[in-house]
């Protein structure tokens, strides 16, 4: 099959996917050209699906308990690239999946935390990875550190940003994009005060220095200051692009979707709407100034950060194609913008909001609502709804409901407790949307999760209640996996190794270096339950991060038998008719292998990870959190088409390729979510060999 000349008439003739000489077809970034998901090969058909088998398996034996892997993999000239569960980045032989080089960027240690990762960048002869606060670059052939890049392989990601770089945590669990020769990158940042900005920035690709840097949080004199307090430049964080970026090189544009700011639930120091938190943007990748932005959501206090990198899509109205970005919402909702001006081509309503009560709060008093398409889940947790799985559930979830405020996505969090729905986890979520460019249509999967967010006077006389019940609880039982438990910590890890993690931060956990000796004693309530931790109330209340008031902790809705509260679906699958703005169709996806087994099938269920379809029709995706299984759709009507089992969860987005003329689509299968098995495996799938 000719794909170069199939691609060539229809999205990104000038992202051309092309056979090498040796009849490979590649997957060559992230999320596949255009972040679409899609592939024009067509071997792999409707009515041949069904002869799937396990091509080749890989174990990176890097799996541990709660870890996950959540790579997309890269292939390019027969190569595959991606990161394990313990943060190796390895190359794989893509039509047999033997290792050819791994490279292990925490030696001589061994990682011991969850990472929350989803692949690599490849460009020319190296291959870029995040590992903590470094980007580092390897040489392509032998995975060893490309000597003349930073310092010695790596930078730094804490520096540039402004501010005291100790007094800074960054990471990025998606990868960059390459413009010319540059990489631009996003950011991971925690979503507590202090705060570290997420800043969009681009290092040239072989030496690593900064090449230019756009400020999410604008500092004075620049568009968008005036939206944000006087000094929110010094100390607000967020406002980060962490689930990547989308490059269209021939209009020279990379677009980003922004995170909220932090703190994310009371916005008291950061008064205003709070430009570019929240925003789809529209920057010039050669210097990185803004040409436009769209604002999915005004002075976010719910947590609703947009959860996936746009889509770049092609969309006919009135018999005319235009050029446009889909933008999935975790509210359900799904914004399509034009790609050079950022103008809905959609109706789109400002609605009022209700306001905060919490003392301090200033809240917008306009949000957006798009007329179509319409949202893919509900966004208000009513009494109709309350789960009627058994009466005894029925009844306990009926009363919990009303002793909280539940009135739609915009309900103002409060010290009563208010209902989060769809919810932080919920909604459409990080593994992006796949787009078919031939038939227009726009496949999400997405979540139905209710969350419960309850305001509390700050504590300042405990270190622990002032630092890390916000997300772990005042009870230390968090909110697993996403906020762990910390209940018997000590007996599960060294008061060294406690030391470390709080003092260095993981991921969403900031740093807590600053605190000094006071880190002592926080680890000392975590190993003996005894909070002698007293803070300097002056000192505090003093602190610009200071807050009258935090959340209580991330808690997930469940009725008493750990299940979703509402009445099915729990998560869906949906097809978007972009060109109409109308849901095509929609189904439930996933299920509880014990209420499967009992009856209750069809419920649909958490899924992470999203779908890559092909020219011939058929939508691949794993993503479903408990069931292991990786299934093919029909794209025109969602009927299952096919069904493989997994070693552990899919929940990464799959990627499709060619390699001596035989097609492969592969996972990785890191399970890990909402207490599910981890695993550390990579599985491709073909049709069997002649």
């Amino acid at each position: 099959m000719n794909s170069s000349k199939l691609v060539g008439c229809l999205l990104f003739a000038s992202l051309a996917w092309g056979a090498d000489q040796a009849g490979n077809i590649d997957w060559p970034v992230n999320g596949g050209p255009g972040n679409i998901r899609y592939s024009p090969m067509t071997q792999i058909n409707r009515e041949n699906v069904k002869q799937l088998e396990v091509a080749w398996t890989y174990d990176s034996g890097d799996a541990f308990q709660g870890s996950e892997m959540q790579s997309n993999p890269i292939i390019i000239d027969g190569k595959l690239y991606a990161t394990t569960p313990k943060m190796r980045v390895i190359a794989l032989d893509a039509g047999t999946g033997r290792e050819l080089w791994s490279f292990n960027p925490s030696q001589p240690s061994e990682p011991r935390r969850r990472y929350r990762h989803r692949g690599v960048t490849v460009y020319r002869d190296r291959v870029f990875f995040t590992y903590r606060n470094y980007l580092w670059a390897l040489d392509r052939a032998t995975g060893k550190p490309m000597t003349t890049f930073g310092k010695n392989g790596w930078i730094d990601l804490r520096e540039g940003l402004g501010r005291p770089p100790e007094k800074m945590t960054v990471s990025a669990s998606s990868p960059g994009v390459i413009y010319e020769d540059m990489i631009i990158l996003g950011s991971t940042v925690p979503e507590t005060l202090p705060g570290t900005p997420g800043h969009i920035r681009a290092f040239d690709v072989n030496t690593g220095k900064m090449r230019w840097i756009f400020h999410t949080i604008p500092y004075p004199g620049e568009f968008g200051y005036d939206t944000w307090s006087k000094d929110s430049y010094k100390i607000s964080g967020g406002a980060n692009a962490w689930a990547g970026l989308t490059i269209d090189p021939k209009l020279g544009i990379v677009f980003a979707a922004t995170g909220s700011a932090s703190f994310d639930f009371y916005g008291s120091n950061r008064i205003g709407n709070n430009l570019f938190a929240d925003c789809v943007l529209a920057l010039n990748a050669k210097t990185g100034k803004r040409i436009w932005h769209f604002q999915g959501v005004r002075h976010d206090v719910w947590d609703l950060d947009f959860p996936a990198a746009p889509t770049l899509v092609t969309v006919t109205q009135n018999g005319r194609k235009i050029e446009a970005v889909a933008q999935i919402a975790k509210t359900g909702y799904v914004f399509i913008l034009d790609r050079r001006t950022g103008k809905p081509l959609f109706p789109l309503e400002y609605r009022r909001a209700p306001q905060s009560a919490l003392e301090g709060e200033k809240l917008s008093e306009l949000q957006p609502y798009p007329v179509k398409p319409p949202p893919l889940t509900r966004q208000t947790f009513t009494e109709d709804m309350v789960t009627d799985r058994t009466p005894v559930t029925h009844a306990a979830v009926l009363a919990r409901l009303r002793t909280l405020d539940s009135n739609g996505i915009f309900t103002p969090p409060s010290l009563r407790g208010t209902v989060l729905m769809p919810g932080t986890d919920g909604g459409a979520e990080w593994g992006g949307a796949a787009f078919d460019p031939q038939s227009g249509l726009l496949f999400v999967n997405s979540n139905e999760q209710p969350w419960i967010i309850r305001m509390v006077n700050h504590e300042t006389k405990s270190l622990y209640l002032n630092n890390c019940a916000s997300c772990h609880g005042d009870n230390r039982e968090g909110a697993p996996p996403t906020f762990p438990s910390l209940v018997d910590i000590g007996k599960r890890r060294s008061r060294d190794d406690l030391i470390k993690l709080v003092r260095e931060g993981s991921g969403r956990m900031p740093a807590f270096d600053y605190l000094e000796k006071n880190v002592d004693e926080i680890v000392d309530f975590l190993v003996t339950g005894r909070d002698t931790g007293v803070v300097d109330e002056a000192a505090a209340k003093a602190d610009p991060n200071w807050q009258k008031y935090r959340n209580e902790g991330y808690i997930l809705f469940r009725d008493p038998e750990n299940y979703p509260p509402i009445k099915p679906p729990w998560g869906t699958l949906n097809a978007i008719d972009l060109n109409k703005g109308e849901i095509r169709w929609k189904i439930p996806f996933g299920e509880y292998p014990e209420l499967a087994a009992k009856g209750m099938t069809n419920t649909g269920s958490d899924n992470y990870g999203g779908p890559v379809v092909t020219g011939s029709g058929v939508l691949f995706i794993g993503a479903t959190s408990f069931d292991n299984k990786f299934h093919a759709y029909d794209e025109s009507t969602g009927r299952l088409l096919w069904e493989g089992k997994l070693p552990a969860g899919g929940n990464a987005t799959p990627s499709i390729y060619e390699v001596g003329g035989r097609e492969y689509v592969v996972i990785v299968c890191g399970g890990g979510k909402n207490e599910a098995k981890s695993g550390g495996s990579i599985v491709a799938f073909a049709l069997p060999a002649h």
